[in-house]
C-alpha cells in the first residue's frame, strides 16, 4: 500500500510563498488522477489543484497563484503557492487515485497565512 506524506507547511505572511511536498512510498503519481485539496477551519474540504486525464486544473480561488507539479523520479508531487492570502489558511492534503488501491491521501500539512 503506497502512502503519502505532506510537508512544507508553516506560517507565512500575506503575499508570501510556500512550497508543499507530497512524498509517496512508491510510484503512484504517474498515470493517475492526482492533486491537492484543503480544509479550512470549520469548513468543508475544497479541491485546490489536480492533474486528471492529462489536464491540469486549478480552483478559481488559486488560479494564477498556485502551481502543481510532479517529479516521478522522486515519487514526489509539489504545490507551489505564491501570493498567499489569509483565506488560503487550511490544512493541505495531497491525494492520488490509483486503479488498484483506490483513493489515497496523506495526513495533511498546516498552512497559516497571517500578518
Amino acid at each position: 500500500q503506497v502512502q503519502l506524506v505532506e510537508s512544507g507547511g508553516g506560517l507565512v505572511r500575506p503575499g508570501g510563498s510556500l512550497r508543499l511536498s507530497c512524498a509517496a512510498s512508491g510510484n503512484i503519481f504517474e498515470g493517475n488522477a492526482v492533486g491537492w485539496f484543503r480544509r479550512a477551519p470549520g469548513k468543508q474540504r475544497d479541491s485546490v489543484a489536480d492533474i486528471t486525464l492529462g489536464d491540469t486544473d486549478y480552483a478559481d480561488s488559486v488560479k494564477g497563484r498556485f502551481t502543481i507539479s510532479i517529479d516521478n523520479a522522486k515519487n514526489t508531487m509539489f504545490l507551489q503557492m505564491d501570493s498567499l492570502k489569509p483565506e488560503d489558511t487550511a490544512v493541505y492534503y495531497c491525494y492520488a487515485l490509483d486503479a488498484v488501491q483506490g483513493l489515497t491521501w496523506g495526513q495533511g500539512t498546516q498552512v497559516t497565512v497571517s500578518s
